[in-house]
């Protein structure tokens, strides 16, 4: 990845995830985070691991950074962009869509 699509990836990812990595951690702990999304043979929601993975990009330097991490911060701001698109009408508050962007490290009542 050159520097200008780091620097895209970087800016988007920013702005998207919302949540710090303390408030991230707490929620991934929850029993809602933990039943939301979509699970591969009763394990782990893939949001679930995305956000794990989320915490470790957010406590890496930028600098300590792999195209690995940047692939995955693209497809977090994708999912984030996407989910958001597809907003249920009325509270939000307690929804399963809400805990799945929180998932995502996006909180859209933050």
């Amino acid at each position: 990845m050159d520097a200008e699509e780091q620097k895209e990836t970087w800016d988007g990812f920013q702005e998207l995830v919302n949540m710090k990595p303390a408030d991230l951690e707490k929620w991934l702990e929850s029993d809602p985070s933990r039943d939301v999304g979509q699970h591969q043979d009763g394990g782990e929601s893939t949001g679930h691991a995305s956000g794990r993975r989320i915490l470790e990009i957010q406590r890496t330097r930028k600098g300590d950074l792999t195209d690995d991490d940047y692939r995955h911060m693209r497809k977090v701001v994708g999912y984030i962009r996407r989910h958001q698109a597809q907003r249920p009408s009325g509270d939000v508050q307690d929804t399963k869509w809400r805990y799945s962007l929180m998932n995502w490290g996006h909180d859209p009542l933050a």
